[in-house]
């Protein structure tokens, strides 16, 4: 980023879904240029257990229970609990289960989207309402935001987007060549 910019390069957002199933329940997202990784990755936190199973219910990092999904730069599903090691101690381990995609010559995905754009298939593309929608919610934004914190190349953002996590809350940095568990 230019020195003096008040162009935004890093977004950190807590959103809440206006739905009675989604009430109180955050959605962090965070977006930047020369983060850590370049990845995409939606992880959903479950709620922990009311009854401890194990002595150590919970990692030393992270959830211990929860979902991942991995849009790029490989599509993935990942489901991960705290199991019982075997034996007759009654002691957890952190396991994730790992769904990965891997079709050998499959096309790219930008190479199907420009493919159907050439013959007029819209049905990946977003129509003129949705993107309206969007642009909605975002403008008023873009009008009136905070102040620009510049942030070290390679990091994961400015110390500042902490701040709109929960209280014992923390990012998900996702690392595209490793499993979670």
């Amino acid at each position: 980023m230019a020195k003096n910019s008040g162009v935004a390069t890093f977004c950190a957002l807590r959103l809440f879904i206006d739905s009675w199933r989604w009430e109180g329940v955050p959605w962090y997202l965070r977006s930047g240029k020369y983060l850590s990784e370049t990845a995409t990755e939606v992880v959903v936190e479950l709620k922990p257990s009311p009854q401890r199973l194990f002595a150590d219910s919970s990692p030393a990092t992270g959830p211990s229970n929860y979902l991942r999904f991995r849009l790029s730069p490989d599509s993935a599903i990942a489901l991960a609990a705290r199991v019982k090691i075997a034996g007759k101690d009654f002691i957890g381990e952190q396991r994730e289960l790992y769904l990965c995609e891997e079709q050998p010559g499959e096309e790219a995905p930008y190479e199907r989207l420009l493919g159907d754009a050439m013959i007029g298939d819209g049905a990946l593309f977003t129509r003129e309402n949705a993107v309206e929608a969007a642009w909605a919610v975002v403008n008023p934004v873009l009008k009136n935001h905070h102040r620009v914190h510049p942030y070290k190349r390679r990091s994961w953002g400015p110390k500042q987007a902490d701040a709109i996590l929960a209280p014992g809350g923390s990012w998900h940095n996702p690392h595209p060549q490793e499993t979670l568990g």
